[in-house]
């Protein structure tokens, strides 16, 4: 049966060519960050090739192995991939870039000469500038869309990059910087911490497992995670709509303003903490339990509250009944189906795949104000709440497949769709998506993410024919600085693309 080439399989080709070489490379340079980027290349790459690579990247060990041996793990996958590709796309096989990958990973020296070294750093580099496209620019039909995102950088933030999806069909652009005091433009397709986004994935992968019969909506999920002690009042629906009353590990804000504190966070007084420990891993059952050691914050069911909390005994509910991470039924029910090979589950890991933008927190040291690189923090202390990395496209393709039908039964994409009063006006909450009602009387299904230097916009018509995805990139600080101008980029963008409507106020721990 012939096999057809999507315009993604051929991405997935690009990330191999960026894998192997990056393995290559790993004897020179920065060898733990580009062996990293390696491994999350080639374990990340899905869809109809990607089964080809992944298959072969599960025997790939970078611990005690020699360039040799990474690149004779490597190449079958490679090859395997570009036989593919030549006899599907001759042209794209022809790449220039992904041949000489393919050269450099049969070199295979157990101590790569320097010219070969320097090759791998070259295509390395290559590759990294094929993503970037600093200089992507609006088509001439939507100079509006590029004018607000000019505006936006200009409100404060670093860089912005939009896709929008609608009856004109796509436009990208991107303004602002991808570094502080750099000239190039955040990348059109980069990669970015996608902050509370990881909730609406985490809620569409517990509905699916709902689909497939293994879990109850409206049973206590007490019956699937007795060692906590949960209240056994608390459904496994009350969790994905944050009705459970569970405290929030990451602090809760009382009515008066006061603040109780959880774990250390990048905002308010624990900032500097979080600063100094941003590569502290927390395991999710280390953060349930500190949650269920404070005092709940209502009856289950009788009150909305937005609780990081809820995501992360999801996650503990779909391993405990799967039997396998997070990251792997990610992988089986979204990732791999639709094509998602940017989009990566990453657990304790403080890496983040090449092309990015930059993010960076603001503090005080004895009175000196200084401006730090975070770009790698370990996500750990978020957790399910707002772990994953990704990037525009995959968030359009994963919101407009859900919206449109894709990826759950049209009864559960009812429930997820059912608004739950909030308290916020015009903004009321599913099962892990905001349903936001705009000026004009309609409907748009949202989430939007925050996480500390980075943040990431999806939203989408309820049938997935228009869609919004957006990356911003800024300087983050423990008083949260950016929160009105983030909260005003968003009203402006639905504005420019729905015809108006309220931001959807992303929590500031995720």
């Amino acid at each position: 049966m012939p096999i057809t080439l999507s315009d993604q399989d051929k991405s997935t080709l690009r990330t191999a060519a960026y894998g192997a070489v990056s393995l290559m490379a790993a004897a020179t340079g920065s060898p733990h960050k580009t062996a990293t980027n390696a491994t999350i290349a080639l374990t990340s790459a899905t869809g109809l090739v990607g089964h080809v690579l992944t298959a072969k990247a599960k025997d790939i060990e970078l611990k005690g192995k020699t360039v040799a041996e990474l690149a004779d793990r490597v190449l079958p996958a490679l090859t395997a991939a570009m036989k593919l590709l030549g006899e599907q796309a001759p042209a794209e096989a022809g790449n220039s870039t992904i041949l000489l990958a393919v050269e450099a990973a049969q070199a295979h020296p157990d101590r790569p000469s320097t010219t070969t070294a320097a090759m791998a750093r070259k295509i390395t580099a290559a590759l990294d500038a094929d993503g970037v496209a600093p200089e992507a620019a609006a088509g001439p039909d939507r100079p509006e869309l590029q004018k607000a995102i000019e505006e936006i950088v200009e409100s404060g933030f670093v860089g912005v990059s939009l896709r929008v999806h609608d009856e004109r069909g796509e436009w990208t652009g991107s303004a602002g910087a991808a570094e502080l005091g750099g000239a190039a433009r955040p990348p059109i397709n980069g990669h970015i911490r996608i902050g509370s986004n990881t909730k609406t994935f985490t809620a569409t992968l517990v509905l699916q497992l709902v689909a497939e019969g293994r879990i109850g909506l409206d049973t206590p999920a007490a019956d699937y995670l007795p060692e906590f002690g949960l209240d056994e009042r608390i459904t496994v629906r009350m969790l994905l709509q944050h009705t459970s009353g569970v405290f929030n590990f990451s602090g809760e804000v009382n009515a008066d303003g006061t603040i109780v504190p959880g774990i250390p966070i990048p905002y308010s007084t624990t900032g500097k903490e979080w600063m100094d420990n941003r590569l502290k891993t927390y395991r999710p059952q280390e953060l349930v339990e500190l949650a269920l050691s404070r005092p709940a914050r209502f009856e289950p069911g009788t009150g909305w509250s937005y609780s990081n909390t809820n995501y992360v005994l999801a996650r503990l509910l779909i391993e405990k009944v799967t039997g396998r991470s997070v990251a792997e039924e990610m992988h089986r029910l979204i990732l791999g189906p639709l094509g998602l090979s940017g989009t990566v589950v990453p657990d304790a890991s403080p890496e983040i795949p090449e092309p990015h933008a930059h993010a960076y927190y603001r503090y005080e040291d004895a009175g000196e104000r200084k401006t730090i690189d975070i770009t790698r923090q370990n996500p750990s202390w978020i957790s399910s709440g707002g772990d994953m990395i990704s990037t525009t496209q995959d968030l359009h393709t994963f919101i407009s497949a859900l919206m449109g039908g894709k990826l759950l039964p049209a009864p559960l994409l009812a429930e997820m769709c059912t608004p739950h009063p909030t308290g916020i006006p015009n903004m009321d909450y599913g099962l892990g998506v905001f349903v936001v009602t705009t000026d004009g009387g309609g409907t748009v299904i949202s989430h939007n993410g925050a996480a500390v230097g980075h943040a990431a916009l999806m939203y989408s018509t309820p049938d997935g024919s228009k869609t919004l995805t957006a990356a911003l990139n800024c300087v983050d600080d423990a008083d949260l600085s950016i929160a009105t101008a983030f909260l005003n980029a968003q009203q402006r963008l639905v504005n420019e693309v729905f015809g108006g409507g309220p931001a959807d106020p992303a929590q500031p721990a995720g």
